[in-house]
């Protein structure tokens, strides 16, 4: 019973290690590469300093250096429209989540 026991501590600790060795995957100048292709449209609003979208009239946010994770969520929410904005609506509409983590891991990427 003992032994039994050690068995499923063991088994359990690998799974643990491989599950967070999933989750904490590296970011590969791959993603990156993929993202920056995935985002042309992105930059043409986002990469312009101080622009303002038309209507409703705000300041377009910089992306460049931005957190993955803030930007993954935003990405999300406007693909399921649960944030409201039909450019970006129509933007996020056809991303998957693997486009979406790419695009993500690009904008981090930026420093300047």
């Amino acid at each position: 019973m003992h032994a039994n026991l050690n068995m499923k501590s063991i088994v359990i600790s690998i799974f643990l290690i491989l599950l967070i060795g999933i989750l904490n995957k590296p970011v590969l100048a791959d993603d990156i590469a993929l993202g920056k292709a995935k985002s042309e449209t992105c930059l043409g609003c986002h990469a312009i300093p101080g622009y303002n979208n038309v209507y409703p009239t705000y300041k377009v946010p910089k992306l460049g250096g931005q957190h993955a994770e803030y930007i993954k969520i935003a990405l999300i929410s406007y693909r399921d429209q649960q944030r409201s904005h039909n450019t970006m609506h129509a933007n996020a509409a056809s991303l998957t989540d693997e486009d979406i983590d790419h695009i993500a891991k690009y904008f981090e990427s930026i420093t300047k």
